[in-house]
Formats: C-alpha cells, sequence, structure tokens
C-alpha cells in the first residue's frame, strides 16, 4: 500500500472515529447492571445482557415484567417511582435494593435517571462499610474550607488532586486546563512510585474528540475499572418507546470506545476516572485519574468525587471571574483616561499620543500606530512605516468586522509576509464609519518550546482498525511565530474604546457644525458690510480723482512743481483705492450671486482672454502653450474670471524674462477636471504657499508688481463655490503653477441651473 493509500485510509479512519456514537453504544460495562423501565407501568423494556451474571436470569425472563415484581418491598419502590417527578436529570441514588428473585442476594445500589421517554436504572453493588460512606461528608467539607484559602488556580488544583487521590486510591491523579485549540497542559499531579510523571506535559487536542468533550460537558464523572473489560449488550438493541438507540449519556455504566480503551492500554493504565472541571458552561479542563491495575469505583465515592470537581469548577470560575473583573476595571481606567485627553485636545490623534504608555498598556502591547487625519503615528516598537500604511490599506479592503486580532500574523496576514519579520501579533479597530482611521496595536513574537506527553500520531493496524497513539514519551517541539494571545477582555474592551471614540468625534463633528453655522452667518453678515462699504466708497474716491485732475488742470500753472508732484499723488493715491474697492465690490459680490451652471467650452474661453489681454503683453516675446482644454459644467462668467486673474498674474509675474513662457493646459483625475496655469516668471517661496489664497495677501513688493491683492482670493472663492479646490507650486526665480480642481458634473444640452 502506498503512502497516498494510507492517509486516505487513515483519514477515513479519523472520519469515522469522529462520528462514533459515544452516547449510543448500546451496550455497558459489566461492573453493574441496567433496567429500562416504562416511565407509567415501569415494565422492563431493555436489560443488559449480563443481568444473566448478576441474577442467574436469562434476559429474556426479565423482559416486559415489571420491575416491583422483581423487588423485595417492590410495591413500596414502585410507588415512589411513580411519585418521583424526574426533572433532574442527571442520575440519582435512588435506594439501596434487593432482588427478590435469581441467585444475588447482597444489596444492590439503585441509581436512576430519564432519557429518550423511559427510567434508566443501574445496579451496582452497594457498599458493605457504611461507616467510611458516611466518613465522606466531614472529608468533603474540610476540602470545600481549604479551597478558599488557595492562593491562586493551580494551588486550587493542587490541593484537588491530592483529595480526590485520598478519596479513590488511584495511582495517579492530575489535573489539566485546555488552551484555545483544546490542548491540555497538565498543572497539579499527585502520584505513587513508578508512575511516570506528566506535570508541565501537554497533551494534543487530538486525544479526545470535540463529542467527547460535549460529553464531558453534560457528564461530569466518567469511570473505567478495567480497560480489558468485555462490554454487555443491551437487549434488544433499541428503544422500544423510540425504535432507536437508547441515549446513554448520562448512564454511569455507558460503554466507551474501543479506540479510547486501546489509549488506556497503550498507557499502562488498567482504570480511569475523569472528573470533568466545567467553567461557564465550558469543558475548562480535567481531573484524570489512573491506576495500573483493574480499581474498582463505589457510586458514594463517585457521588463525593462529582461534588468535589463541581466545588473545585465554582472556585476557577469565581477566581477567574474576579481576574477579569480587575482587568476590566483596569481597562476601563484607561478607557477614561484616554477619552479624557481625547476630549480636552483637537482631535483623536493628539489625545491619544498625550499618553503613550496608558494606550500601549491599554493592550498590553509593544508598540501601537495611529491612522487618522490623513497621518500615521507610530508609538514604541512597531514595524516600519510603509508596512503599517500596507497593513491599514489591507484593513480597508478587508472592510466587514470593526475589529481584527491575530496572534499569528503569518499565519492569518498571508497578503503581508512583510508584516511578520516585525510582529507577532495584531490588534486594529475602525474607528470612522466612513474613513480609513484606524487603532493599531503590535505585539512582538514569542518563540517557546512546548513539551508534549508524545506525539500526536495515529495509525492502522492490518485490517485498517485505528490505532491510538501509542508512545507518551516526552519530546519537545519549537513554537515560533506567534505572540500571546489577546485577551477577549481586551477584545471588549477596544469595543468599548470605538464606541466612546465615536462618540467624541460625533460631538467634535456637532461643535463643528455649529461654528460652521456661526461662521457662516458672520461671513454674511461681514459680505454684507463689505459691499455697503465698497459701493459707499467708490462715488467720494472717483471724486477725488476728480477734483485732483481738475485742480491740475484750472490751477496746475499757479503750482509749483512741489504742488503738483502732491496733487499727482493724490490722484494715483485715489485711483487705485477707486480699484481697491471695485475689486472688493467684485469679491464680495461672488458670494452674494447665484451660480448658473452651463457648458463651458475651455479652450474658447482661453482665447477670447488672450485676445481681451493682449495689450498687456504687446511688444514682449511670450510664448503661448495651450494644450487640450475640455468643455466642462460651470458657472462661465465666474470661471472667466478666475481664469482672467491665472493669466493676468502669469503675465505680470514673468515680464522680467526676456523669453516668457505661459503654459495652459488640463488634465482628468479621480473626479476631479484639473485645470493649471504654468509661467517661468519671478515663483515664490513654497513656505509661503499658504498666503497666496488669502485677501491682501502679496508675496513681492508692490513697487516691483502692482496689484490689490485680491485676485487669487477670488480665485479662490470662484472655485470652492463650485465644490472645488486650489492649490499653487512654485521656486524662487523658478517660476509657478497654480491649479483649480473642479468636480466634473454631467454635461447636458440644456443645462442652465442656478445655485
Amino acid at each position: 500500500m502506498t503512502s497516498g493509500q494510507t492517509s486516505v485510509l487513515l483519514a477515513a479512519a479519523l472520519e469515522q472515529c469522529a462520528r462514533e456514537p459515544i452516547r449510543t453504544p448500546g451496550s455497558i460495562q459489566p461492573q453493574g447492571f441496567m433496567m429500562v423501565l416504562d416511565a407509567a407501568a415501569q415494565r422492563v423494556l431493555q436489560v443488559s445482557d449480563n443481568v444473566r451474571h448478576w441474577l442467574q436470569v436469562e434476559p429474556a425472563q426479565v423482559l416486559e415484567t415489571p420491575v416491583a415484581s422483581l423487588l423485595e418491598q417492590g410495591d413500596n419502590l414502585s410507588a415512589r417511582l411513580a411519585a418521583w417527578p424526574g426533572e433532574e436529570r442527571q442520575p440519582f441514588h435512588f435506594a439501596d435494593v434487593r432482588f427478590a428473585q435469581g441467585g444475588h442476594k447482597s444489596s444492590m445500589a439503585m441509581m436512576v435517571h430519564r432519557a429518550d421517554g423511559v427510567i434508566i436504572a443501574e445496579f451496582e453493588p452497594a457498599a458493605d462499610d457504611t461507616h467510611a460512606y458516611g466518613a465522606l461528608y466531614p472529608l468533603v467539607r474540610t476540602f470545600i474550607s481549604q479551597l478558599h484559602n488557595a492562593a491562586d488556580i493551580i494551588e486550587l488544583c493542587q490541593r484537588s488532586v491530592i483529595e480526590v487521590k485520598r478519596v479513590t486510591g488511584f495511582g495517579r491523579v492530575k489535573a489539566y486546563s485546555f488552551d484555545a485549540l483544546g490542548n491540555g497542559t497538565v498543572l497539579a499531579e499527585v502520584r505513587d512510585d513508578g508512575y511516570p510523571s506528566y506535570l508541565g506535559l501537554c497533551f494534543p487536542a487530538s486525544d479526545i474528540p470535540a463529542q467527547a468533550r460535549e460529553l464531558y460537558c453534560s457528564n461530569r464523572i466518567r469511570v473505567i475499572e478495567d480497560a480489558n473489560y468485555q462490554a454487555s449488550a443491551l437487549v434488544p438493541a433499541h428503544n422500544p418507546v423510540t425504535g432507536a438507540p437508547l441515549d446513554l449519556s448520562l448512564a454511569a455504566l455507558r460503554s466507551v470506545s474501543p479506540v479510547h480503551l486501546q489509549y488506556m492500554r497503550n498507557m499502562q493504565t488498567m482504570a480511569s476516572m475523569s472528573i470533568s472541571i466545567v467553567v461557564d458552561g465550558h469543558l475548562w479542563g480535567l481531573i484524570s485519574c489512573h491506576h495500573d491495575q483493574p480499581h474498582a469505583v463505589g457510586f458514594q465515592t463517585r457521588t463525593a468525587c462529582e461534588l468535589l470537581g463541581s466545588v473545585l469548577s465554582l472556585q476557577i470560575e469565581t477566581k477567574t471571574a474576579h481576574a477579569q473583573n480587575e482587568r476590566m476595571l483596569e481597562l476601563r481606567r484607561h478607557i477614561v483616561q484616554l477619552l479624557s485627553a481625547m476630549a480636552d485636545s483637537d482631535s483623536v490623534r493628539a489625545g491619544l499620543l498625550r499618553l503613550p504608555d496608558t494606550f500601549l498598556g491599554f493592550a498590553r502591547a509593544s508598540g501601537a500606530a495611529i491612522i487618522a487625519e490623513a497621518r500615521c503615528e507610530l508609538l514604541g516598537d512597531t514595524p516600519p512605516q510603509a508596512v503599517v500604511d500596507a497593513l491599514a490599506l489591507w484593513l480597508a479592503e478587508r472592510g466587514g468586522q470593526e475589529i481584527f486580532h491575530s496572534d499569528n500574523v503569518g499565519r492569518d496576514l498571508a497578503e503581508l509576509p512583510e508584516l511578520a519579520r516585525y510582529c507577532g501579533g495584531v490588534l486594529a479597530v475602525a474607528i470612522s464609519e466612513i474613513h480609513s482611521h484606524y487603532l493599531i496595536w503590535f505585539k512582538p513574537e514569542q518563540s517557546r518550546t512546548v513539551t508534549w506527553a508524545g506525539r500526536a500520531e495515529k495509525s492502522l493496524d492490518s485490517s485498517g482498525v485505528l490505532n491510538p497513539r501509542a508512545s507518551f514519551e516526552s519530546w519537545q517541539q519549537e513554537v515560533s511565530g506567534f505572540s500571546s494571545p489577546w485577551d477577549a477582555l481586551e477584545i471588549e474592551g477596544v469595543h468599548e474604546l470605538r464606541t466612546a471614540v465615536l462618540g467624541i468625534v460625533l460631538r467634535k463633528a456637532e461643535e463643528l457644525a455649529q461654528l460652521a453655522g456661526e461662521l457662516k452667518k458672520s461671513n454674511k453678515e461681514l459680505e454684507a458690510f463689505s459691499y455697503s462699504v465698497s459701493h459707499d466708497l467708490r462715488a467720494p474716491l472717483r471724486h477725488i480723482a476728480g477734483y485732483a485732475e481738475l485742480l491740475t488742470d484750472f490751477e496746475g500753472p499757479k503750482l509749483s512743481e512741489r504742488g503738483l508732484r502732491f496733487l499727482e499723488h493724490i490722484g494715483e493715491s485715489a485711483r487705485f483705492a477707486g480699484t481697491l474697492v471695485d475689486n472688493l465690490l467684485s469679491f464680495s459680490q461672488m458670494g452674494r450671486s447665484a451660480l448658473r451652471f452651463t457648458d463651458v467650452d475651455l479652450s474658447a474661453l482661453v482665447e477670447s482672454i488672450r485676445l481681451e489681454m493682449q495689450p498687456d503683453y504687446e511688444g514682449r516675446e511670450l510664448h503661448w502653450q495651450v494644450g487640450p482644454l475640455p468643455r466642462l459644467v460651470a458657472d462661465a462668467a465666474f470661471v472667466h474670471l478666475a481664469l482672467r486673474n491665472l493669466l493676468s498674474n502669469a503675465i505680470k509675474y514673468s515680464r522680467t524674462r526676456e523669453h516668457a513662457v505661459i503654459e495652459v493646459g488640463a488634465y482628468q483625475q479621480d473626479a476631479e477636471t484639473i485645470i493649471f496655469v504654468r509661467d517661468n516668471g519671478v515663483g515664490f517661496d513654497m513656505a509661503y504657499a499658504g498666503k497666496l489664497f488669502g485677501v491682501f495677501q502679496r508675496l513681492h513688493r508692490m513697487e516691483e508688481f502692482e496689484g490689490t491683492g485680491i485676485g487669487l482670493a477670488s480665485v479662490r472663492r470662484i472655485i470652492e463655490r463650485h465644490d472645488g479646490r486650489v492649490w499653487a507650486e512654485g521656486a524662487v526665480d523658478q517660476g509657478a503653477t497654480f491649479y483649480m480642481a473642479l468636480p466634473k458634473r454631467a454635461h447636458s444640452a440644456s443645462t442652465n441651473l442656478s445655485r
């Protein structure tokens, strides 16, 4: 058989093992026997085949017989069964009974529970030493009082295994807990001489199939007195009430998987008992008892051990809950501190940067990144900026979930192999519903050595039957690529932080909206004032200029040269002031006039402006380079004014060049049409680029280049009213380029929209 065929057969055998009907095996262990009773008439519907051993009667003689007729004082027991509500599904000790028929005259302990519409009665030999049974109560009471003094969970487990060993007499008792993957780590152990130690070793998850783990939660204790037992079948095989195999999940005598029995024998264990440790409804771990010889455990001892297991479960649950509460309080203290810093700052980013240690300590991380407001801030030990940017892009493209976490980025983010070079774990949360803004924490890789209690290897025998692993010799495995895991409380805390951050962002947005409304109102009042003042100043300034000219004409011969120079200055100043007032009036009207959108031919518009301004550059060597220009939807008059201002500036600031060049072009980018005007003139220092488009802002002396300082401010107002944007690039003595970006609007043959 080839290795490929063997692998296929092994996979099929494992799948069959996973589907094995462990809840309905159809048989029981032979240390007792079973009767299945009709819930109403209490007739025997099924009986285990080994009743012939215990009662020296054939199964057929018992079937359909009222159980009362088989027992001494059966009528009394029958009345008690009829009155039993049976609400509790767990088996319990119903009575000690003696059988009136058959060869067995000793007292038998009768345990009952309900399942599949029937009463399942299990019979085992009753304890002979009633004093020993009564002594279990003070022993358990002492144990419970001791658990309260345990410092941590490991000490709880150690005290528990000591007590269980004392009660049961098993040769080795150990307690282990399961991790998120189902692997078990031995936390506590007590053993007799000759038993190998498993303390600190790990048992692979494959040792316990998923369905067995589920069964451990519903049936908290399981005993196998002899790994070589011969199972006793139920007669008939199916439950007559349901017509299906009987559910023996809760039965103490339930037969177990042959694979597990072989596992025990491979481990040199002839008897075992398992006590489930269930925390918050989940299988947290097990107390596992082993003996190298067959070993009986009476129902009284099992009851005491089950109680010990329940108490241990509650104690672990309490300590775990206490630790979780402490951690959640710590997380919320961090959240409050971070929110306070954010609320006192201008932005989320600024607030978090004020408390870097708190931000890192929140997730117990070694590094973090804040991606917001078109910036990425790195704190602590993080991957390089480019790798973090790539992670942010991956998170944005991933969409869906608000939180992403991984304790092995090499495994979970295969698309970003570079990330695994710098960290082992990542926790990220989106802090915006619209933008790609994230808070990201990083943890380093923590390579470690895991010591396993044998290799998790299964095989097939010559007949194709699955064999469990045979070796339990410790072996070590190097585990790399993982960080310490992200605690579930940290994930919950991140949810709370995100909700709170979004609340702060929303509040700040509302405050900004209110400020924007107030600013809009103030701007309208200022525009009205500007319009009124500009309009009222025009006539007096024209009068000043006019009278200065008249005075020169009529009285000029009488004035000295100095007086004429004064009159000339008065006239020039009045004319400049008049121009300034005209420009201010035009600027204020831009905010008051409605936009009328039409199809605008930019090529024709530029050509008309060139002809209009030809007198301004006549006699100069000026080269125009006008590229293909698109048609767009805009207010033609306002766009004409904006382009005229830009072209006028280009002509003016390039006049010192012997060979002046002015370039006009356009290109499409995303949903915008970008128009630019470039010249090779005097340029400007980019350090002052933010001042270019402000009112009365000038970067050159008036003696060198005339102007009122309103032209570029008008350009910005026009373009922003079109929902566009403006910017400029330049260098001193190397020219400048001015850009206008207008959003694309649909063309229409009849476009004429007011706004």
